[in-house]
C-alpha cells in the first residue's frame, strides 16, 4: 500500500500478516482520485471515510489537503493500525481515527461532511441501507460527495442521487450526490 500524490507522496505501508481488511488496490485508488480530482478540490474537504480498514484512502485524502479527515472502524486491530500511522506521520492534527459501527456512527453523528467515502466489505448486503441512512440523516453537506466501494453484486443506481459508477477491476465505486 502506498500513497499516490501530495504531501506524503511515495509512503508505503506494510499491513501485518492476517489483517482483517484489504487495502483497496492502488489501480482502483488511483482511479478514484483521478475522478475526484476532476471535480473537487480537497483543500476544504472535511472528509468521513467508513469502514476505513487499513486507511489507504484516509491518508490519500490527508496527503491531498484534505482540511479535516475522520476514519472509521469497528475492527481493534484496524484501529490500533489506523493510530499508530498516524502517530508516525505526525498527521493527528488533520486525521482521527474512531472506533464504532459505520451504521451506528451514521445514525448518532451530528457533525455533517464534505464528502462521505464507505468500503463496507463486499459480502454484506447493506450497502443500498447505508446510502439512504447518509442520505435520510443529514450528515452529508449540499454539494457533497458520496463514494461507495463496492463489488459487481452491489448495484446502486436506482437510487435517486446516484451520479455514475466507475468500475476499476473488480472495484466498483458509485457516487452520489447531495443536490
Amino acid at each position: 500500500m502506498r500513497i499516490i500524490r501530495g504531501i506524503l507522496k511515495g509512503k508505503r505501508f506494510a499491513t501485518p500478516p492476517n489483517f482483517p481488511s484489504r487495502p483497496t488496490t492502488d489501480y482502483a485508488k488511483e482511479g478514484l482520485f483521478n475522478v475526484l480530482d476532476n471535480e473537487l478540490d480537497f483543500d476544504e474537504l472535511n472528509v468521513l471515510d467508513l469502514c476505513a480498514g487499513t486507511g489507504n484512502i484516509s491518508f490519500e485524502f490527508v496527503s491531498r489537503g484534505a482540511k479535516q479527515v475522520l476514519s472509521i472502524d469497528s475492527n481493534p486491530r484496524c484501529i490500533q493500525y489506523l493510530k499508530g500511522n498516524v502517530a508516525d506521520l505526525k498527521i493527528s492534527d488533520k486525521m482521527h481515527v474512531y472506533k464504532s459501527d459505520c451504521v451506528i456512527y451514521c445514525k448518532n453523528t451530528k457533525e455533517t461532511f464534505d464528502l462521505i467515502f464507505a468500503d463496507p466489505p463486499f459480502h454484506l448486503t447493506f450497502h443500498e441501507d447505508l446510502v439512504n441512512m447518509i442520505f435520510e440523516k443529514g450528515i452529508l453537506t449540499k454539494d457533497g460527495v458520496l463514494v461507495i466501494e463496492h463489488g459487481n453484486q452491489t448495484n446502486l443506481e436506482s437510487h435517486p442521487n446516484f451520479e455514475k459508477c466507475r468500475n476499476f477491476g473488480n472495484v466498483h465505486f458509485s457516487f452520489f450526490l447531495n443536490k
